[in-house]
């Protein structure tokens, strides 16, 4: 309690409140020098320096601290790492074995440190996007088939859950595969306009 206490005393001192109040408090010993005051000058003083008070303007409530969209990526890299761990330990068919390396690779292109994640870090849906792919989306899918193809075998005839996670993939493909082609345009816009600047200024 009582380290709270010189806290609070300094952000008073640095508060709106008491600003304004010192500042109608000098104009109030401005008064008492030129003589105006008289010998009531301590109320002047007080007063002007508690109306200034009453009529400040109010505090500012702080901007919330977001976490920088950069730190973001390098915590979803970590995270990335551990995915494809995983994924080495699980055997998949041929055809989806392909498609999740191709998924991966897109991927890991998106995460690369680069222009890429340069124009990814100010696209706040982009990254919330390509978070949930690696920690939920891919995991899910494949941690689904990896159980589910353990059920097939007492459940024969029916559709092979690796055609269900074909489709998935595939899905999850085209999504990112998406996301790199709003990021390429997003550089392009900015690199003609770049080369408009240039040509103006020339």
């Amino acid at each position: 309690m009582a380290t709270n206490r010189p806290s609070r005393l300094l952000g008073y001192l640095e508060s709106r409140k008491n600003l304004t109040g010192s500042a109608c408090g000098i104009v109030g010993l401005a008064l008492t020098f030129a003589g105006v005051a008289g010998p009531y000058w301590p109320v002047v003083v007080a007063g002007l320096y508690g109306a200034g008070a009453l009529v400040a303007p109010p505090e500012r409530p702080p901007v919330p601290d977001f976490p920088d969209p950069s730190a973001q990526l390098d915590e979803l890299r970590g995270d990335f790492g551990k995915l494809r761990a995983y994924l080495a330990d699980v055997e998949l068919p041929p055809a989806a074995a392909g498609r999740l390396t191709e998924l991966t690779e897109l991927l890991a292109a998106l995460l690369d440190p680069g222009w890429v994640a340069e124009v990814l870090a100010q696209d706040p849906e982009g990254v919330h996007a390509l978070s949930r792919a690696v920690r939920q989306d891919v995991p899910e899918a494949v941690d689904t088939f990896v159980r589910t193809r353990w059920w097939t075998r007492l459940a024969p005839g029916v559709e092979p859950p690796e055609r269900h996670l074909e489709r998935q993939l595939a899905v999850l493909h085209d999504e990112a595969q998406t996301l790199a082609t709003s990021l390429h345009e997003v550089e392009a816009r900015r690199q003609e306009s770049h080369t408009r600047y240039l040509e103006d200024r020339s």
